[in-house]
Order: C-alpha cells, then sequence, then structure tokens
C-alpha cells in the first residue's frame, strides 16, 4: 500500500490504468508475473492485489476518487507520507476512524478479508464455517465499493442503474419500456412510474436519489404526498445512503405501501441479481451421497 500512495503522492491524482502501469514498472514485474493468476483462475493476482490496495486507503482516507476511474491523494495521505512511515499495513490503517467504520460498518458489516479469528477461534471453526464466513467478507467489501462508485457516477448512471436493477427484478416490462418510465415523471416528488409486471396491471412510483446525507422523514412524507396526489398506493424510495428511524418508523404507520431501499439494501440487491457486478469464480461444496451408500 505504501508504494501506491508515494505513487499517488507524486502525480497528485492518477488514473487506474496510469497506476497500475507505473507500479508494474517500478517493481520490475514480467509479463508472466502480471499474468499470474488467483487459484479461482479467472483473476489476476497482481490487479486484485493493486485493487485492494487503493480501496483500503480510500476508506482510510488517505486516497479518494474524485470522478470514475481516477484516484487522488488527500491531505490526510500527504501527512502519512510527511511521517514517513516504514510501511502500511492493515494494522497502520486502523488508526484512522474511517477505516475501523469500514471494519466495523453496522449496516454493511464490512471486515476485512484478513481474518480477525484468534488462531484458537479459526481452529474451533469446521472448513464449512471458514467458507462461509470468507465469501461473507467479501461480498460486503464489495457491496460498500459499489456504493463509492455510484456516489461518484454521474446522475445520468444512478438512473440508469436503477432502470437495470427493477428490470432485472422483474419489473417494468422492457428496458426501453422501464428507461422511459424512470426520470421522465416531472411531477414533484416522483421521479418515474414502472409497471409492477409485464402486462402493468398495477404501477410502482419512484423516487431516487443519489444522496450522501440521510434521509428524514420530511422527505418521505413528501413523497407519501405526492403518491396522493397521483392516487397510487405504492412507491419505492432508493438512496444510495440510508433512512433515519423516525423516517422507517413513518412508512410502517401510513396506509400506503411504501418501500424504502438504502444504500446497503441497494447494494445487497446488485449482488443479488448482478448489476454492476461479474463472477470471477464459483466454488461447489459436495458432500457424501448416503443413499448411493446404501446409509439411512
Amino acid at each position: 500500500m505504501l508504494p501506491l500512495l508515494r505513487l499517488i503522492g507524486q502525480k497528485d491524482e492518477m488514473t487506474r490504468s496510469a497506476y497500475v502501469e507505473s507500479l508494474a514498472a517500478e517493481f520490475r514485474l514480467s509479463s508472466r508475473d502480471l499474468e499470474e493468476l488467483l487459484p479461482s483462475g479467472r483473476q489476476k493476482v497482481y490487479r486484485n492485489r493493486i485493487t485492494w490496495a487503493a480501496t483500503y486507503l480510500a476508506k482510510a482516507g488517505l486516497l479518494e476518487r474524485p470522478k470514475r476511474g481516477v484516484i487522488r491523494i488527500t491531505a490526510q495521505g500527504r501527512k502519512v507520507l510527511d511521517s514517513e512511515p516504514d510501511r502500511i499495513d492493515n494494522k497502520f490503517l486502523l488508526q484512522f476512524p474511517g477505516f475501523v467504520a469500514f471494519q466495523k460498518s453496522d449496516k454493511t458489516e464490512l471486515v476485512l478479508p484478513e481474518p480477525r479469528d484468534s488462531p484458537d477461534e479459526k481452529e474451533n471453526l469446521s472448513p464449512d464455517e471458514q467458507l462461509l464466513r470468507s465469501y461473507q467478507q467479501l461480498r460486503r467489501t464489495l457491496a460498500q465499493d459499489l456504493l463509492d462508485r455510484i456516489q461518484s457516477a454521474p446522475p445520468e448512471f444512478f438512473e440508469q442503474l436503477v432502470v437495470d436493477l427493477l428490470v432485472s427484478m422483474g419489473y417494468g416490462g422492457s428496458h426501453e419500456d422501464a428507461g422511459q418510465a424512470i426520470g421522465k415523471s416531472g411531477d414533484g416528488g416522483i421521479d418515474g412510474i414502472i409497471k409492477e409486471d409485464r402486462l402493468g396491471l398495477d404501477f410502482v412510483y419512484i423516487q431516487a436519489k443519489r444522496w450522501e446525507n440521510v434521509v428524514g422523514r420530511p422527505q418521505i412524507q413528501g413523497f407519501a404526498g405526492s403518491l396522493e396526489g397521483q392516487r397510487a398506493r405504492k412507491g419505492v424510495f432508493i438512496t444510495t445512503s440510508d433512512f433515519t428511524n423516525g423516517a422507517r418508523e413513518y412508512v410502517n404507520r401510513i396506509e400506503k405501501r411504501i418501500v424504502l431501499v438504502g444504500g446497503p439494501e441497494l447494494a445487497e440487491l446488485m449482488l443479488d441479481f448482478g448489476i454492476g457486478v461479474t463472477e470471477i469464480a464459483s466454488y461447489k461444496v459436495q458432500r457424501i451421497d448416503l443413499d448411493y451408500f446404501g446409509d439411512e
């Protein structure tokens, strides 16, 4: 992580392709080194490690992503470089609140890929439990990375993401139908109207906001009022941030059915329906077929 931070510090900001190539040259990696694959056989070791390094440094607040495909050093990052550390690892980054929050977030429960269990605790886990825990750790980290990228993307990208997700979930009919519905309403408090099913037997009203601040009860009340003006019964409020307890309590008390999809839920849905992610490995877990051996 330290070589990456030093490199970005020299340039102020760099594209991903630029720092990937520069670090490869700095470490004099051969073509064979660059092509080495992880055990899954689908991802290159070098690119995997440099991606994690950039993610961890960003979570700690030492780097930031001002726009898609670009990473920039922060004032905190320069302060770290000025202190001339011997190395930067996960233990070093735990001094930064952002990295601690990344590890312990209540909503996404992000956990570092490095195991936090003591050797004795790990010995008490079965192989199945260890595999499940590792999978959950990677999924939680990926979910947060998705939200970071959505926040740095342009507004029209978020609109398209909402379309892709809802269509994948079975709403809106075709992409063309959904695309015409989202972002075209123009009615105060409503960003779009989408079919609940392919036949259009009912409609769902959409509010989609790429926000950083939490959404409170007043915003949800405004959305509910917009539904009332349309004589609508169902609505979905999607945001990249989250909702206050007051907002969640409010939708549970009103007659209209409003579903709140905060950032953590949005990321989970994207993972479940394959939006913005690609599969790099698949593991098949097997057990003994007791019927084959005649066991009861």
